[in-house]
């Protein structure tokens, strides 16, 4: 940036630190904004840091720093605070001469060089083929498409990843009861619908493709079907033993299925694979969520990775045989408790894919690799981060931000989400509802590891409590002030704006200023929130003024100088909302 005051600021105070100590003149200088803003616009803890090493009094460090701190039309007002803060007020000028900058730079303003251009690769959602998504998927897809944009906009080379869990149980759980909808839509009578199947339409509509496409090619017997299987435990048995039996059915239903189909089977569970994927893949694209791999958990058994994988780690002596099952030694690396990677009878589980997964992530050659995952999966993490150690690969190159689902509330009454079940609301009814701007921007406005409950109601009203409406309206507020002036917006950065000298215009100033930071911490941090909490902030500045004061003023450099301040709002409007994938409409 041509214009920032924290840098020169920094400078100064090296200097006022060169001639206090010199010994210390190569220590850090931060500076931070307080929270209130009487404190004025910087605060240093450089005297308080000083005194810790030099121990001596802070007040009287932060004193003679004061007294040795060069001369700068920058500063109007630099003051001792508390233990020994330094406080500093910018001059009005100072203040506004961010405005021309962001109007100068317009999209690009607030890009840092952070990634320098090394490659990240950031996995998310990856939520199980076994339905349509739901409202709990879309803030893990909210929270992946903000950071992937946010880290590409501080110099990131993104790679976007959806991990496709195409091999295991539940894909064959979705396959049976794709089947057992078809048969019974087959007329196929005396088989019970597990209740512990895919209950949702979905399923129906897959096993009505079925019949249309196949006819009656994949119909059997219902004796055959429910051969050796055993019995259903009544319904209103809800203990251990009635859900071990009915999973064990479950179990047996499959394995008749694919003796039963042979071949067909697997055509079945391609159809409804497919199926499922490219719904969930539109769906996601039409919410602005957009993947440059679509990864298949089967490819890493097809290659023989998954083997290879688990064979390295017990080359290296990170496995030990018990009950004719393969497990790893997690415990030594954190863990509570071992794992099994290779169950007695040779199946591999879902742990050992997962560990390949990651061999295969570091393989690719990523500098930085970020999982999003539900945070419950937060004590996955030991187990996943020691197997990474355990094959001598950089663990600290592994990054897990963890996102809590939201839970959707109409009328003030929660909406049960279950996929297998089928009670659920799909983040397409979401979307269709409320619209894609509320959904994203509700989706990031928590940090994503604290609980959030979606407000339906308040999502799709028109008020200043809806902080998505809120921003927005501010942004169309200063298009419409724009369009009465007539002017060429283009003009506004060279508008002389050192004569905005009000309470408003300077916090706005300010506001505008503190952008750069805000994205700053954001990307360190994996927090687009941050950005989210900065856009209501600047939305209220720029209403207060709006309402406090007349932008289109008689006199004309005041005119300009404040359309020219309106105009940078808006751009900075712009800017956080792109990153978090909300629109910004001229007129509302």
């Amino acid at each position: 940036m041509a214009h920032d005051p924290r840098t020169e600021l920094a400078a100064l105070l090296r200097r006022a630190l060169a001639s206090v100590t010199p010994e210390a003149a190569d220590m850090p200088i931060f500076l931070e904004r307080p929270r209130d803003a009487s404190h004025g616009d910087f605060a240093s803890n450089l005297a308080m840091r000083l005194a810790r090493v030099s121990k001596k009094n802070p007040r009287e460090l932060a004193a003679r720093l004061l007294a040795e701190l060069p001369v700068s039309a920058l500063v109007a007002k630099a003051e001792i605070a508390g233990a020994g803060f330094i406080n500093f007020t910018l001059d009005a000028a100072a203040k506004t001469g961010v405005i021309a900058n962001v109007l100068a730079e317009g999209e690009a303003y607030g890009r840092l060089p952070l990634g320098g251009g090394k490659k990240v690769l950031l996995e998310f959602v990856s939520a199980n083929p076994t339905g349509p998504l739901h409202v709990g998927h879309g803030r893990g897809a909210a929270c992946g498409a903000s950071l992937s944009r946010l880290l590409a906009f501080v110099g990131w080379d993104v790679t976007r990843e959806y991990y496709v869990n195409d091999a295991g149980r539940q894909m064959d759980i979705l396959a049976v009861s794709t089947w057992l909808r078809y048969l019974e839509a087959s007329n196929v009578s005396g088989i019970a619908f597990p209740p512990n199947a895919y209950q949702g339409a979905y399923v129906r509509g897959m096993a009505a493709q079925l019949r249309a496409m196949r006819g009656a090619r994949y119909v059997r017997a219902a004796a055959d079907v429910l051969a050796d299987t055993p019995g259903l435990p009544d319904a209103a048995r809800q203990d251990d033993a009635a859900k071990t039996q009915r999973e064990h059915h479950l179990d047996a239903l499959i394995a008749n299925g694919k003796k039963l189909l042979g071949e067909d089977w697997n055509a079945v569970h391609q159809h409804v694979l497919a199926e499922q994927i490219a719904d969930g893949r539109g769906d996601l694209e039409e919410f602005g969520v957009h993947y440059d791999v679509w990864f298949s958990e089967k490819a890493l058994f097809d290659t023989g990775l998954v083997a290879r994988c688990v064979d390295l780690l017990d080359k290296a002596g990170h496995l030990y045989t018990q009950d004719g099952a393969k497990w790893f030694k997690s415990t030594a690396f954190g863990d509570e408790k071992d794992r099994v990677a290779q169950r007695e009878n040779g199946i591999y589980t879902y742990f050992a894919s997962d560990i390949a997964y990651h061999l295969n992530k570091y393989e690719r050659g990523f500098d930085r690799i970020i999982n999003i995952w539900g945070a419950d999966h937060h004590g996955y993490i030991p187990r996943v981060a020691g197997a990474i150690q355990a094959l001598g690969l950089d663990a600290d190159k592994l990054e897990v931000a963890l996102v809590q689902f939201a839970v959707l509330y109409r009328g003030g009454q929660k909406v049960p989400m279950s996929t297998r079940s089928g009670e659920f609301v799909t983040l397409r009814e979401l979307r269709n509802e409320v619209g894609n701007d509320a959904c994203r921007f509700f989706y990031v406005q928590r940090k994503a590891d604290q609980h959030l409950d979606f407000d339906l109601d308040l999502a799709k009203s028109q008020t200043n409590e809806n902080p998505v409406y809120y921003i927005q309206y501010a942004h169309a507020r200063i298009a419409s002030v724009l369009r009465e002036w007539g002017g060429d917006a283009a003009t506004l950065t060279r508008a002389p704006t050192d004569g905005l000298a009000s309470e408003h215009e300077l916090a706005l100033a300010g506001k505008l200023a503190a952008f750069p930071e805000i994205i700053e911490s954001a990307a360190q941090d994996l927090a687009p929130h941050q950005i989210a909490f900065y856009l209501k902030d600047l939305a209220a500045g720029f209403h207060a003024w709006y309402n406090a004061e007349r932008i289109l003023a008689a006199d004309e450099s005041t005119r300009l100088a404040r359309l020219a301040l309106a105009a940078a709002v808006r751009q900075v409007i712009r800017n956080g909302m792109n990153l978090l994938g909300v629109s910004c409409p001229d007129s509302m």
